[in-house]
């Protein structure tokens, strides 16, 4: 069992958060479990936070609490002067995809650790620029892929690597939801945010190559509702092995959210839904009757910044999720639009 789950103990990590929306809280709640993160300041053009309190944003995972910043949190309404302070070590970017390479590249130049929210960018040759300038970097950059890090898929990852149940003869991902209901002026600006393909399905792009290795080829069907872009995928993607592996993403659902998978093992089945809430996982092995499983582990985002946090302080880059996997990411969500546009399939 893997343990890049576990807060961590040492010298803290001093923060800043940029973007409030619904995932700048994410991150924000997630840091409050994380002993040795330490928000010092944050930074939205709109929302801040009046005498250390700031609102709830309701989203897919979390509900809309208001969040306890403190009284000494320092807030800028711009980026550029919220580098010019520059009494932190992490600058976490929580804000549209559109800024991601800007804001990167800036925070680099300013000598900080970055963490980056998903997609890395709109387009490959847009996350490309990210990687290149990580290359260069003082500090180390992770982008925020945190379904690597979610118990009962980080586990799914080590029963894989382990051979605990054979070789993975097919999987199925699923992650659908309503269209989100917060920063629509982003998410329906499919040409910026890349629709439910680069918002929501690339979790589950990204885990396919957790698990299996980049794929070779990928063929998709899919369908355009409110963003222009990509808003329900389906997607077979073929990779070494010979497993049969797809996933689906949407935003096409009229109300709630969902994620699940079935993954078949050569000598058991393992079933996540997160509609069964703390019984999500569920073990099927030959000869055994179902079982439910509870997988070791914390919340997935505090499982991902704790391991960046543990990055940081160990002085040793992050290792299970690089830049090069963000951009990969991108790669393949790409290549998945072109085969929904083609009716072909992209070869990678």
């Amino acid at each position: 069992m893997n343990n890049t789950n576990s807060p961590t103990t040492g010298k803290s990590v001093n923060i800043a958060i940029v973007g409030l929306g619904f995932m700048g809280i994410t991150h924000i709640k997630s840091y409050q479990q994380i002993p040795d993160a330490r928000i010092v300041a944050v930074c939205d053009a709109v929302r801040l936070p009046v005498d250390g309190i700031l609102t709830g944003v309701s989203g897919n995972i979390h509900g809309a609490d208001a969040v306890n910043l403190g009284k000494d949190i320092r807030s800028y309404q711009n980026l550029e002067a919220l580098l010019a302070d520059g009494q932190f070590d992490l600058v976490d970017l929580c804000v549209p995809t559109p800024l991601h390479v800007p804001q990167t590249t800036a925070a680099f130049q300013a000598g900080k650790h970055v963490l980056c929210e998903k997609p890395l960018a709109r387009t490959s040759a847009q996350a490309r620029e990210i990687v290149n300038a990580a290359k260069l970097a003082k500090g180390f950059f992770m982008p925020a892929m945190c379904m690597r890090f979610w118990p009962g898929w980080s586990w799914l990852k080590d029963l894989a690597a382990q051979n605990t149940y054979g070789k993975i003869l097919t999987a199925r991902f699923r992650r659908v939801s309503a269209p989100p209901g917060w920063s629509r002026d982003s998410y329906f600006k499919g040409g910026d945010s890349g629709g439910a393909l680069l918002d929501l399905h690339i979790h589950d792009t990204d885990f396919v190559q957790f698990l299996f290795g980049r794929p070779t080829s990928v063929f998709s069907t899919g369908q355009s509702r409110f963003s222009g872009a990509i808003d329900h995928v389906v997607t077979q993607y073929k990779v070494a092995g010979g497993a049969t592996v797809y996933a689906e993403g949407s935003w096409l659902m009229t109300s709630g959210f969902n994620m699940s998978y079935t993954v078949m093992f050569e000598q058991a089945t393992i079933d996540f839904d997160s509609a069964r809430g703390t019984d999500a996982v569920q073990l099927m092995e030959e000869g055994q009757p179902t079982r439910t499983v509870k997988p070791e582990g914390v919340d997935g985002y505090v499982g991902e910044l704790s391991h960046l946090i543990s990055a940081i302080q160990s002085g040793q880059p992050p290792t299970v999720v690089t830049a090069q996997d963000g951009l990969s990411a991108v790669e393949i969500c790409e290549a998945e639009e072109k085969s929904i546009q083609t009716g072909q399939v992209v070869e990678l």
